[in-house]
Formats: C-alpha cells, sequence, structure tokens
C-alpha cells in the first residue's frame, strides 16, 4: 500500500495497517547537520513529516531517522537489516552521494543498487532524493577548519564529477524503476538562472541551509502525496 492511499485510511484502516512508517537513510544532510550543529527541528523530513499531518492529521506518521554523517551508500549496507528493514517501513527515503563523490562511481551505484532492491523486495516504496549540489568556490566566510575541503568539492563540481554521480545514480534508479525526487536538478536549475547556490549551504560546502531544506520537503510532498504545498 503506497503512503499516498495509507494516509486515508479510516480507524478500520488504521487497526489494521498501523500508522506511515517512513526511515530516511542517507549522510549528514539527512542526518540534520548544519553548519556545525544538528537542527532536527528544520531538516527537510521533519518539515515533511509536518506537511503529511497537515494534509491529513488523523493517520500518525512515524519518521524514522536512520541517516548519519559522514557515512556512504556502501557503508551503510550492513545497517539496512538492523536500522532500516527491521522498523517495517512504508516508505524508505534515500539520500546518498554527497560523501560518495569521493569514491569510486561503480561502488557508489553498486552500493545504490543493493539497497534499491533489498528494500523493494521488503514490500517498502522507495524514493531515490538526490543530493544538493556541491559548492561552486570558497567564499570569504568558509569556517577556516572546511577550508581546504572546500576546495577539493568545489572543484569535483564544476569540473563535472558531481553532475555524473547524481545522474548516473539518476539512471540507475529509472532503469530499476525506483521513483526519483531529483531535487539535484532543482539546484541545478538555480544555478543556471544565476542564483548563488554556494550561498544555499550552511557549512558552504555540503550542508543547505533552512530553505534548502524546505525545497527537499516540498519536492518530497509533491511526489508522495501528488499535489503542490
Amino acid at each position: 500500500m503506497k503512503v499516498r492511499e495509507k494516509i486515508m485510511l479510516d480507524m478500520d484502516g488504521l487497526q489494521k495497517h498501523g500508522a506511515i512508517n517512513i526511515v530516511i537513510l542517507g549522510d549528514s544532510v539527512s542526518h540534520g547537520a548544519f553548519n556545525d550543529y544538528f537542527d532536527y527541528e528544520n531538516v527537510y523530513w521533519n518539515l515533511l513529516k509536518k506537511r503529511l499531518n497537515k494534509y491529513r492529521d488523523y493517520m500518525p506518521v512515524n519518521m524514522i531517522n536512520a541517516s548519519i554523517a559522514g557515512t556512504t551508500a556502501k557503508a551503510s549496507l550492513e545497517r539496512l537489516d538492523k536500522q532500516v528493514l527491521s522498523h517495517l517501513p512504508d516508505l524508505v527515503i534515500v539520500c546518498f552521494g554527497l560523501n560518495d563523490v569521493n569514491g569510486e562511481l561503480d561502488e557508489y551505484l553498486d552500493s545504490l543498487k543493493v539497497i534499491f532492491e533489498r528494500c523493494t523486495e521488503s514490500g517498502s516504496e522507495v524514493i531515490f532524493l538526490t543530493p544538493n549540489m556541491l559548492n561552486t568556490y570558497v567564499p570569504d566566510d568558509t569556517p577556516k577548519k572546511h577550508i581546504e575541503y572546500a576546495y577539493k568539492t568545489a572543484e569535483m563540481q564544476i569540473s563535472g564529477r558531481m553532475d555524473k554521480y547524481i545522474y548516473s545514480a539518476i539512471d540507475l534508479a529509472r532503469d530499476m524503476k525506483i521513483p526519483v525526487c531529483d531535487c539535484y536538478s532543482r539546484w541545478r536549475e538555480l544555478a543556471d538562472s544565476g542564483k548563488d547556490t554556494t550561498m544555499m549551504l550552511a557549512n558552504r560546502i555540503n550542508h543547505p541551509d533552512e530553505y534548502g531544506h524546505l525545497l527537499f520537503a516540498e519536492e518530497l510532498y509533491k511526489m508522495i502525496i501528488g499535489e503542490d504545498i
């Protein structure tokens, strides 16, 4: 049963099927990291929960955050059973790429493939949420401890490496019939229109600010419910 259908269940349906369980599997952005602090109030999945609750407050929505800062798709494979599938999720939102871009492309894609397969085999819906862009330059207000890495991430973005990783992952997901909530392309559109997307990063490297999280939440809501906020 899709989340869009389950959210409309009546008392009998709730008794039979239970609350909606959504598991978030990703890295630091999904963990809730902004600029050297974690904000579970403004992270995108909490904004999404509020949207779903507003849409129909009768149906409980449990957001289970299985994301860990600094991790990759490959490193998360061993956590699937215990931290994701054990919750019997109705939906798993998968968001990786920001750390994976430091490794090998095949490793990233192979790991995503296993995650998609295991989650769909469990009976869960799956959405591949593409991440935000990296910084395209190093601003003056970049935290000093991040400056060295900021030059590296900027190079990965402007060289096209990040594009290659994310668009390859999108192709994989679509080949596997996994719905894609393509927020990366939304960021690309903003950048192409002249928006300084680097200034949308709270840490000036890879963690979106509150506006960036709101963008994620809105796009996910539209995909899940099928209408604009």
